[in-house]
């Protein structure tokens, strides 16, 4: 007891030594109630707080943000930085938010598109809470599951489970750098989907902090609750502190191929075909994605369009060849074409990792990709004809660097219920497409201009896809959609993209936010709103 008093002591002394030091009243109000509601466990000061005046403020910030867009000088900064090192402090920092009336932003992995988990476009002042520190994974193979903290990327999850076995896996993102916190509350899809269905369709517990700053698991927060959390986007019903994932059994060994096809190489016609057997004729061990981008021609000078197909089949080559000859011959996917390696050696592949890599990467919780960009999402419900797709290859070279990644649906995905977690987008989708332009400079002239073209883009894919309404992928946060500029949008306003993310589903979000944050405490540009 003695020691726990000390220990306190001590962090409150080296609070008010700080408090000494800074003139900011947000700051040093929050600096004082934190100390005063963590004395379960101290705080580290000197290592978890980041303000805009000391120099390790901007790497900070920057350390996991991904879309350089939302760091240029004019986005408004966060106050300060708070990194916890235990689950009290961040109740701490739940509380003391509130106290002072401030905005919260938490982060787990930087991904958001919009940079929402680290800037904010509402009327400032407002606090990040960094849960990198947060990344405890507790894996159980003997019960098929996992406990994982909010702050772990979804790598490092990955990498944990094949330490204690190569015939478990957990189906969720393609890109290993996710935080797991944000990536499960907006459905988490990746390359198992087809087989098993969302990283959100396989949580089998949570714990949250509400907006008393109370800790919650799924019994004492109950269904809807628990319901609305996983796929009903990060940051309006409470903060992540950790998921327990049902794992999946794989088999030990998973086959990887890449075959690119140029317009020299017939791309049109068989990316049309591809669109009437990807989600509904192909085999659920098969998960086939295709990027396309413009390359460089055979013709020396001229630029043409290739599509890539990745491919991820949980099985061995000899039978991938035989599903895709039955299936899809067009590709004409051979033997030669196929790699069979353990999955956690798949995740690298799938990542786009070189073949060098040691899988022991996934630990370094890093993003391969940083630069200034804008995304938007698209469900399909009907092939693309040739004609339209003839028109996505006529743009595409009006841009710089577009891309667009077309994800295939089907298998287990159209076999569970809409109405099952709030991501809605299930039976009858062929694929979803993520749309892409990046850009390396920061001149608004040069944001404007690609910018530009990607509205002119995504409103000329308006007749091939989803609509009554467009949908959208909750985790691809798209601010043109609309936007919260005060966090207290009405329903109807807030419907502008709830409808787009959720369908049917945003009423019962609405329905849970109302009676577990009435007050609305957690809210951004594109929170779920109170009735």
């Amino acid at each position: 007891m003695a020691s726990v008093v000390s220990v306190t002591l001590s962090c409150v002394i080296i609070l008010v030594l700080a408090l000494a030091a800074t003139s900011n009243p947000i700051q040093d109000s929050f600096y004082q109630c934190l100390g005063l509601n963590s004395k379960a466990s101290p705080i580290p000061f000197s290592s978890c707080f980041y303000t805009p005046n000391i120099t390790s403020f901007s790497s900070v910030l920057q350390s996991t943000a991904q879309n350089l867009r939302c760091l240029v000088p004019t986005v408004p900064k966060p106050e300060l930085i708070f990194t916890p090192v235990h689950e009290t402090h961040v109740q701490a920092a739940v509380v003391c938010v509130k106290k002072l009336g401030i905005q919260l932003r938490i982060r787990s992995g930087g991904h958001d598109y919009e940079g929402q988990s680290y800037t904010s476009e509402m009327e400032p002042p407002f606090v990040v809470v960094d849960l990198s520190k947060l990344r405890g994974i507790s894996v159980d193979i003997e019960n098929g599951t996992a406990w994982v903290q909010a702050g772990a990327t979804i790598g490092e999850v990955y990498y944990r489970i094949a330490e204690k076995s190569k015939v478990h896996a957990f189906p969720a993102g393609l890109c290993t750098s996710l935080g797991v916190g944000g990536h499960i509350t907006g459905g988490a899809y990746g390359p198992m989907m087809r087989k098993f269905g969302l990283g959100a369709d396989n949580v089998v517990d949570a714990k949250i902090i509400d907006a008393n700053g109370t800790i919650l698991d799924r019994k004492s927060m109950g269904e809807d609750y628990f319901w609305a959390i996983r796929g009903g986007g990060g940051g309006s019903f409470g903060v992540i502190l950790s998921w327990k994932i049902k794992l999946v059994q794989i088999p030990s060994s998973v086959t990887v191929f890449t075959v690119p096809k140029t317009l020299e190489e017939n791309a049109t016609k068989i990316l049309y075909k591809w669109q009437q057997v990807a989600a509904d004729k192909l085999d659920e061990d098969l998960f086939l994605r295709v990027f396309i981008q413009p390359a460089n021609s055979t013709k020396k000078g001229e630029r043409t369009i290739q599509t890539t197909y990745q491919g991820l089949f949980l099985g061995a080559t000899d039978r991938l060849v035989q599903v895709m000859d039955e299936t899809f011959p067009e590709l004409g996917l051979q033997a030669k074409d196929c790699k069979e390696m353990s999955w956690i050696e798949s995740v690298l592949y799938v990542a786009q990792y070189p073949s060098t890599v040691p899988t022991k990467a996934l630990l370094d919780g890093k993003s391969t990709f940083k630069n200034y960009f804008k995304a938007k999402s698209d469900f399909v419900k009907e092939p693309i004809p040739e004609s339209g797709l003839e028109g996505i290859w006529t743009r595409f070279y009006e841009e710089d660097s577009p891309l667009m990644i077309w994800n295939p649906y089907g298998g287990k995905m159209a076999n569970i219920s809409e109405s099952e977690i709030p991501f809605p987008h299930r039976k009858g989708v062929l694929f979803k497409i993520q749309y892409v332009t990046s850009w390396y400079e920061s001149a608004k002239d040069s944001v404007t201009k690609h910018e530009d073209w990607m509205q002119k883009f995504y409103n000329y894919m308006a007749a091939y896809v989803s609509k009554s309404p467009r949908t959208a992928y909750v985790n691809y946060r798209d601010l043109d959609l609309g936007m919260n500029k005060y966090g207290n949008a009405s329903i109807t306003e807030a419907s502008a993209w709830g409808n787009r993310y959720f369908k049917d589903n945003f009423d019962r979000l609405v329905q849970v936010k109302s009676k577990v944050d009435p007050e609305n405490f957690f809210s951004h540009e594109q929170s779920i709103p109170v009735q």
